[in-house]
């Protein structure tokens, strides 16, 4: 592969010293490329609009990195209404899902703003609360519930969207305007579509709302019987009105699933306990619609995620994906989880990183 650089040795060589000299890194190439893209962008002499975009993105998802790098902890993002008043029962809920959650040991990441997200501050309390602000003409401030230093604030939508779900472990996704729907259906396309690993997705609305219970059967007739989803698509969620249900939900996803990664073009899914052989051969019987070619079977470590210390304490199974059946390979893993009891704390892995150079999209 063709080395990406200025296409003047001189200039590179340069480059690489003035990274080496900034910092110690192991992914000192990955830098001298974001610094060779900005200079070939200065080569290009775009307009002044045109850096200030790139220059702010670069700001605010460096900034985001580095407040989220701080906490470990695992995080739930909690979508809603600005505009939901307190008091109202999806506000209750949404303050009472937070709080079950925070009690769980898990963060709460809401957009610092009124409504929904100060229920979900409000309800994880200041010390598991994550604010992903975003700067409004009527909306300027994060929420009081939010410490300064877990607070990140942005000009851009499409840089917070990245931090909501690259930060993220799970999503509670309440009744909400146009803003709220566009974070929904972005999520779903990226679980969809591979572009992000599998999460635990929770519509969640008051018994008495009406909200998900008339959006869903009109999505229903118009995407699944128009066919322009699969008609497993929406297991990759699923509504609820009970708080603690909710949470029991999210944490089940992590019950016995770990994380996964492609290797060789095989899907390899990490797990606290691999099926038994018996379990193996049903579950390549039930799913083998999903199986394009090579059976699913256990395995040890691989070479790749040796090299790089991936998750070497846990069991595994791996099999060639058709990588187009996400709602199905979601219902694997609900089966796989079902192997085992949930236990009191799950240990998520850490959140997305970028993709495996082995992932082809």
């Amino acid at each position: 592969m063709r080395s990406y650089g200025m296409g003047d040795p001189e200039l590179d060589r340069r480059i690489a010293e003035l990274v080496a000299d900034a910092c110690p890194n192991p992914h000192a190439d990955l830098v001298a490329e974001i610094i060779t893209t900005a200079l070939k962008l200065h080569r290009d002499n775009p307009s002044r609009g045109d850096l200030k975009l790139v220059n702010t993105a670069l700001k605010e998802m460096r900034y985001s990195m580095l407040v989220f790098s701080r906490h470990t902890e695992p995080k739930v993002t909690v979508f809603g209404s600005a505009r939901t008043p307190e008091g109202h029962p999806d506000f209750v809920l949404a303050e009472e899902f937070s709080r079950e959650m925070a009690r769980r040991e898990w963060g709460v990441i809401t957009g610092a703003g009124p409504g929904i997200m100060l229920a979900g501050s409000r309800g994880a309390g200041i010390e598991h609360s994550y604010g992903v602000n975003i700067r409004l003409p009527f909306e300027a401030d994060a929420n009081d519930h939010i410490s300064p230093e877990r607070t990140v604030n942005f000009k851009y939508f499409f840089t917070r969207k990245l931090a909501f779900v690259k930060e993220s472990h799970a999503f509670a996704i309440f009744p909400g305007g146009f803003g709220t729907l566009d974070e929904m259906f972005e999520l779903l396309t990226l679980v969809q579509t591979g572009k992000s690993d599998l999460h635990p997705i929770v519509l969640m609305e008051s018994e008495d709302s009406g909200y998900w219970s008339q959006i869903l059967p009109v999505l229903n007739e118009v995407l699944t019987k128009g066919g322009y989803i699969s008609p497993h698509d929406p297991t990759l969620f699923s509504v609820h009105h009970d708080p603690v249900a909710a949470a029991d939900e999210l944490c089940r996803f992590y019950a016995n699933y770990h994380s996964q990664r492609y290797v060789n073009g095989r899907l390899v899914l990490r797990l606290q306990k691999a099926p038994d052989p018996e379990t193996l051969a049903r579950l390549n019987e039930e799913f083998s619609d999903i199986v394009a070619g090579e059976p699913m079977r256990v395995i040890e470590p691989t070479e790749a995620e040796i090299a790089d210390n991936d998750a070497l304490d846990l069991e595994r199974i791996s099999f060639r994906f058709d990588r187009r059946s996400f709602g199905r390979l979601r219902q694997l893993v609900d089966q796989l989880n079902d192997l085992v009891s949930p236990p009191a704390v799950v240990h998520p892995p850490a959140p997305m990183g970028e993709e495996q150079a082995e992932r082809p999209w």
